[in-house]
Order: C-alpha cells, then structure tokens, then sequence
C-alpha cells in the first residue's frame, strides 16, 4: 500500500506544484483588505509567517509530534528557508515596489526559475534540457506580458533597485533549495513547512513596524482575527505544504517553471473579483504560461526495455 501511495504521489506532484501557484496567486485578494485597515507589505508578510507558524505549531502535535524535530546539525536548512529564503524575497519584493513598479517587480521577482535551474543543476546534478529552456523561455515571456511591463514603455531601474528586484528572484528561488537540502536529509514536508515560518515569522516581525500588528490583536474583532487565520492557511500553509510535497517527485528547475502560473491567477483573481479586464497581450501571456505549466506536468516519456523472452 505504501508503495502505491508513493506512485499515485509521483503522478499527482505537477497538480500539487499547480495548486500552490493558484493559491498563491489569491494573495492579491488578502493584500488589498489588510492595506484598507492601515498595514503595509511587511507588516502583511509578518502576520502571515507567524499566524502559519502558530497555526502548525498547534496541529502538528495532534498528528504526529515527531515531525517537531529536527537535528540541530540541520538548523542550516530552516534557517535558509525561513530567513534566507522567504524573508530576503519579501523584503526585496517589497522594496523594488517602492523603487519602481509593481510589474517591474513581478517581473524580477520570476527571475527566480532561472536561479532555480542554475543552482540545482550545480548543486543537486539536475540536467538543463531542452524542454526545461523552452518551457522557462514561455514562462518568463509569459509573465513579461501579463505584468504588462512591455506595454508601458521603459520603466526607468536603477542600480539598487536591479539589485534588490534581482534579490527577491534569488531568494524566492532559495526556498526550492533550501527546501531539496532538507528533504534530501528525510525530513517531512511539514515539518519543513513549519520552521520555515517559524524563522521568517520571527525575522520578519523584527523588520516591521509592530505597532499596527499589535493595535490589530489588541482590538479583538472576531472577523478580523478569523481572516487572519484563513490569510495564512489559504496564501501560506496550504501552498508551501503542496509545493514542498510536489518536490518530493518534481525536480526543482520544474517546480519553479510550473509555480509560474501564480500571477496568472492573480490576473483571474482580479478579473473576477475586481473586473480589471486583462489586455489582449496580458491574454497572450497567460496562454504562454499555461504552456509552460503543460509542458513540463506531462510525464517524461520512458525508454521501453525490452527483456529476452523465454522459450
């Protein structure tokens, strides 16, 4: 049985990279309402990594408590995710808003698939293959037009604001790292999940201003407080949980590829909820990475063996 559970997740891992991408891509929708009562980005961010953090801090215990363990010769993994990873990117993120656009920023923040690709085939032997370049070429393309960064004319990027745009796709790529290191060292894709927001809940809470967060919990509201709780699991634990499953079976390079699709939900999201009508050329680009997303969740085409038949 354990054996056909691990070969149905095989063949279900690009779905499970496909459902964070598409939760991930809801964010918008949460962002808007915390910036109505007054909080900014990283206050957001902050909320966000802590509420995930006590929210798995309090199930995990109930379904198995060793997933709360970890060797502390592999505190390095979590505090790359956490800190390195997710802090770094939502930080950068944040900051090339402020300096440019917000589809500039997109934009360099999916620089990410190619930092993905590079790193992994240094560090974990991953080939870079034809299908892996096409598919990256169409995502990136993809976004570039969804973003509609190619449609507004030049957008005017000094040098701190490439850096820290290029910054953000560096550390969003860092996650799939960080993430491979400690799978490959056995552990559970919860419990990944759960250090992870526990080290970027704590950093992140150190960056931000903490008093509107504080003025928020003390107010008390019911409404609020279960939106908070259901802006963590929907944009944080639900998807971080699918993706690092999906990578269990999915190599990295792929992963990133695939987990392109987010601002293309964004873009549905917002037609849907906001009627921002897309362009015809944001049309386009969401046609490119759906492609992309295709070619690569297609399972790799196996060499048969023919084996000699007995007489």
């Amino acid at each position: 049985r354990k054996e056909e559970g691990l070969i149905r997740l095989k063949k279900y891992a690009p779905l499970l990279v496909i459902l964070a991408g598409c939760l991930w891509g809801s964010m918008g929708l949460f962002v808007r309402t915390f910036n109505a009562i007054g909080l900014e980005s990283m206050q957001i961010s902050a909320i966000r990594a802590a509420c995930s953090a006590i929210l798995l801090l309090l199930v995990l215990p109930f379904y198995d408590k060793t997933l709360l363990r970890i060797r502390l010769r592999d505190l390095w993994c979590f505090l790359g995710s956490g800190i390195c990873s997710m802090t770094m990117f939502n930080y950068c993120y944040f900051r090339t808003i402020e300096l440019t656009s917000l589809s500039v920023a997109a934009i360099m923040l999916y620089t990410a698939p190619i930092f993905v690709m590079l790193l992994s085939a240094k560090l974990f032997g991953e080939k870079i293959t034809r299908r892996k370049l096409v598919a990256l070429a169409l995502a990136f393309t993809g976004c570039l037009l969804v973003s509609g960064v190619l449609a507004g004319g030049t957008a005017r990027l000094s040098p701190l604001s490439l850096l820290l745009g290029l910054g953000s796709g560096f550390g969003y790529a860092l996650y799939s790292i960080f993430s491979r290191f400690a799978l490959n060292r056995g552990y559970h894709s919860l419990t990944i999940t759960l250090y992870t927001f526990i080290f970027a809940g704590i950093s992140s809470l150190l960056l931000a201003e903490r008093a509107p967060i504080l003025n928020l919990l003390a107010a008390g509201q019911p409404l609020q407080i279960i939106f908070m709780i259901f802006f963590a699991i929907v944009t944080s634990v639900a998807p971080y949980l699918s993706y690092t499953l999906g990578l269990v079976h999915v190599e990295n390079a792929k992963a990133s590829v695939i987990a392109s699709i987010e601002p293309v939900m964004a873009t549905l999201f917002g037609f849907f909820f906001f009627q921002e009508l897309p362009t015809l050329s944001g049309f386009v680009g969401m046609l490119l990475v759906l492609s992309a997303v295709f070619l690569l969740s297609r399972p790799e085409k196996q060499k048969k063996i023919l084996l000699p038949q007995k007489r």
